[in-house]
């Protein structure tokens, strides 16, 4: 029987936890048919010499980058040497759990869904730092873009190969990448679902997720809505600067001095942000076609 799904795990010096990670994840794809496929992101620990153990596992592909690319330039090289229908990201250092596989992969069957993030509401594995990071992230891409998917930055995610490898080339290398190709599906209208999963702490090494990991991730998001939807950014921004300016002016309007010098210019410079975003709506079509074309 031809098998189904792939799972792609990112490793960057991840030597300690993968000899407690693969062992069974792949006892678990042999009784279900399943690939993996191991990512080496450059790493520079004895990651290399750790997968080299598991050679004989006729279920197994390991690609090794020279250097390290980023989490997201280790996926988009797993998903690239993907041949199954589906395929799922699995972090490296033991958070996910083996069943929630299985569990995503019948909903993503019988719902015939594009997407399906695992969230991990109600887990604490992370630090308080680290939730009230994603929490920000979360917030501003609700304000950005309309979306109704809690944990967009979920690392447990499923996809329909075919538009996960359509969309690849445009998502970023960085942390970054799990934001945005959620928000890539949201925003080209594929079904986009969640599914609850359990998480548990690191087996090893350390997270990477700082406070430029968010910061990073927060301008990869203007990005990807200044390529989709650009006047979601430039209309309020017009609106904003044609009310500030209308604020400034009544005053002096009341007072009978007419149209002065500085609301001219903010009436002036509100059209133009106005304008600028008409023209980006424009580019973001030309290159929505690039993206479309290369299916």
């Amino acid at each position: 029987m031809e098998a189904l799904l792939t799972i792609i795990i990112p490793a960057y010096n991840e030597a300690d936890s993968l000899p407690s990670v693969l062992p069974t994840l792949l006892s678990k794809c042999k009784i279900e048919n399943w690939k993996v496929i191991v990512v080496n992101d450059g790493s520079a620990d004895n990651t290399s010499e750790v997968l080299k153990t598991f050679g004989a596992e006729e279920n197994l592909k390991v690609v090794s980058h020279k250097v390290n690319r980023g989490y997201g330039g280790a996926i988009k090289t797993g998903i690239i040497n993907v041949t199954t229908k589906y395929c799922v990201t699995f972090d490296a250092d033991g958070q996910h759990q083996v069943d929630d596989i299985k569990l995503i992969l019948n909903k993503m069957v019988d719902t015939d869904a594009d997407l399906i993030v695992g969230n991990r509401v109600g887990n604490k594995a992370s630090s308080a730092f680290r939730e009230t990071g994603k929490w920000i992230i979360r917030k501003i891409a609700k304000i950005l873009m309309p979306i109704n998917i809690y944990d967009i930055n979920s690392g447990l995610k499923m996809y329909d190969t075919n538009l996960a490898k359509k969309y690849v080339a445009i998502c970023p290398n960085s942390m970054a990448y799990s934001d945005i190709i959620t928000l890539i599906f949201i925003s080209q209208k594929h079904l986009v679902l969640e599914e609850k999963i359990k998480i548990t702490k690191r087996i090893a090494g350390k997270s990477t997720i700082g406070v430029k990991t968010a910061f990073q991730t927060v301008i990869e998001i203007i990005n990807i809505l200044m390529l989709f939807n650009p006047l979601r950014i430039f209309i309020p921004l017009s609106i904003f600067f044609g009310i500030i300016t209308t604020i400034w002016e009544i005053p002096l309007l009341i007072k009978g001095n007419g149209l002065s010098v500085g609301a001219l210019f903010g009436y002036i410079f509100s059209v133009v942000v106005f304008l600028l975003g008409l023209i980006a709506e424009q580019l973001g079509l030309i290159r929505k076609l690039i993206v479309n074309n290369n299916e």
